[in-house]
C-alpha cells in the first residue's frame, strides 16, 4: 500500500507583482490620484451620508459613459480616418485644418455642450495630425480645442451647464444674458483665432492613404446611438434606459468598443462630484466665500474655478451674492486654468495622455502658459466693460 502524499502545487497570486500593477496604475493616473487624494481630505470634514448619492449628477456620467463607448465604436469602423483625409484634402495645410478642428469643437459645444464637444471632436483632431505625420502640432490643437470647447458655449443658456443654473437660478432674461456675455464671446472669438493663425501654414500630405470605405449601416447605427447618448443630459430619455439599450447594442455589435472606454476618466468624475460636494459643504468654506465675494465677484469666481471648478462655483457661489452679472462671467471664464477649472479639461487632457504618455509634461506647460493669458486677457476686457 502505497501511503505517499500527492501534494499539488496551488498557484498563489503573487501580492507583489499585483501591488506594483497598482502603484503603476495611479502613476499613469495622476489626476485620479491627486483627485482621489482630495476627495479623501474631505471626507474628514465631512463624513460619509445620505447626502453624498445627491453629489453624482447620473444623466452625465450616463452620458459620458455611453458617448465614449460610441466614439471607441465610430474609431473601429475607421470613420475618424475617413473624415480626416477628407479635412486634409479639402483644407489643404496645417493652419487651415487646426482652425476648422478648433471652430468645429467650439461650434459643437453650443449644441452638444462642452465635454460632447470635445469627446466627438478629439478623436478627429488625433487623426488629423497622425496621418499627416504633424504629431508635435497635437499639444497646441488639442489645448485650443479644449479652449473653444469651454468658451464656446458661453453666448446661450444652454450652451454651458452652469450658464443653464444661474440662468434659472437667478431668473435671466435672454437678452439680457446675451448682452451680459457678448463682450467676453467675442473677445474670446477673436483671440482664438487670432492665436491659431500664428501656426504655419504647412501643406498636408497623407502619410499613408488607407483606403478605408465607409460602413453605412453601422455609422447609421451608431449616429443613432450617439444621438440617443446626448439625449439622456437634456432628459428626452431616461438615464438608466440609454445607458442599458448603448451597452446591449455594443454588446452585440462591437463588444471591443465597451472595454476601450475610459474608465478611469469615468473614476475621475465620480471622485471629483464627491470633492466639490464636500467643499460645498464645508462651514469655513462658505464663510471664505461670505466675506470675499463682496469685494470682487468676478475675481473670486474666477479663481474658485480654479479649485473647485465651473459648475460647482455656479452652484456654491449663487447663494452668496445677487451680482449675477458678474458671477456668470466670472464662471465661463474660469472654465480656463488649471486642469480642475473645467471636467472638459479633464477630458483632454486624459485623450492628449492616451497618445502621448511621454510628453505631458510639456503638456501641462503649455496648457498653463495659454490658459492663464486667456484669462488675463478676457478678465480684463470684463473688467473695462463693467
Amino acid at each position: 500500500m502505497n501511503n505517499n502524499l500527492v501534494v499539488e502545487k496551488i498557484d498563489v497570486p503573487d501580492i507583489d507583482s499585483f501591488l506594483s500593477k497598482i502603484v503603476d496604475f495611479f502613476k499613469k493616473q495622476i489626476v485620479l490620484t491627486i483627485a482621489i487624494i482630495a476627495m479623501t481630505i474631505t471626507c474628514f470634514f465631512i463624513p460619509i451620508d445620505r447626502q453624498y448619492l445627491a453629489y453624482f449628477n447620473w444623466p452625465t456620467l450616463a452620458t459620458l459613459y455611453c458617448t465614449l463607448a460610441v466614439v471607441e465604436a465610430f474609431a473601429n469602423i475607421h470613420l475618424f480616418e475617413i473624415i480626416s483625409k477628407a479635412i486634409v484634402l479639402k483644407l489643404n495645410n496645417l493652419r487651415n485644418a487646426i482652425i476648422g478642428l478648433v471652430f468645429i469643437t467650439f461650434a459643437g459645444s453650443m449644441v452638444l455642450a462642452n465635454d460632447m464637444a470635445l469627446i466627438t471632436f478629439l478623436p478627429l483632431g488625433y487623426f488629423v495630425l497622425k496621418s499627416t505625420g504633424n504629431e508635435e502640432a497635437m499639444a497646441f490643437t488639442f489645448i485650443m480645442q479644449n479652449i473653444a470647447a469651454n468658451l464656446g458655449g458661453m453666448i446661450t443658456p444652454f450652451g454651458n451647464p452652469q450658464n443653464l443654473y444661474l440662468y434659472t437660478y437667478y431668473n435671466i432674461g435672454t437678452l439680457e444674458f446675451v448682452k451680459i456675455m457678448a463682450p467676453t464671446f467675442f473677445t474670446a472669438t477673436v483671440l482664438i483665432l487670432g492665436i491659431c493663425l500664428f501656426v504655419k501654414p504647412v501643406k498636408l500630405t497623407l502619410k499613408k492613404d488607407n483606403d478605408y470605405r465607409l460602413d453605412k449601416k453601422r455609422t447609421l447605427i451608431y449616429t443613432i446611438l450617439f444621438i440617443a447618448s446626448i439625449l439622456i443630459v437634456f432628459r428626452v430619455i431616461p438615464y438608466t434606459y440609454g445607458t442599458i439599450a448603448v451597452t446591449a447594442a455594443l454588446l452585440f455589435l462591437d463588444s471591443k468598443a465597451l472595454k476601450q472606454v475610459n474608465y478611469p476618466l469615468l473614476a475621475t468624475f465620480c471622485v471629483f462630484f464627491v470633492f466639490s460636494g464636500n467643499m460645498a459643504r464645508i462651514p469655513a468654506v462658505n464663510e471664505f466665500f461670505s466675506q470675499l465675494l463682496p469685494v470682487n465677484t468676478l475675481l473670486f469666481g474666477i479663481l474658485s474655478c480654479q479649485v473647485i471648478s465651473n459648475v460647482p462655483t455656479a452652484v456654491l457661489l449663487s447663494h452668496f451674492t445677487t451680482d449675477y452679472q458678474a458671477l456668470l462671467p466670472a464662471v465661463n471664464i474660469g472654465g480656463c486654468g488649471t486642469l480642475i477649472a473645467s471636467l472638459a479639461s479633464l477630458i483632454t487632457f486624459s485623450e492628449y495622455k492616451k497618445h502621448n504618455p511621454d510628453k505631458v509634461q510639456e503638456y501641462l506647460i503649455k496648457f498653463t502658459l495659454i490658459n492663464v493669458g486667456f484669462i488675463i486677457t478676457l478678465y480684463t476686457v470684463q473688467l473695462l466693460v463693467n
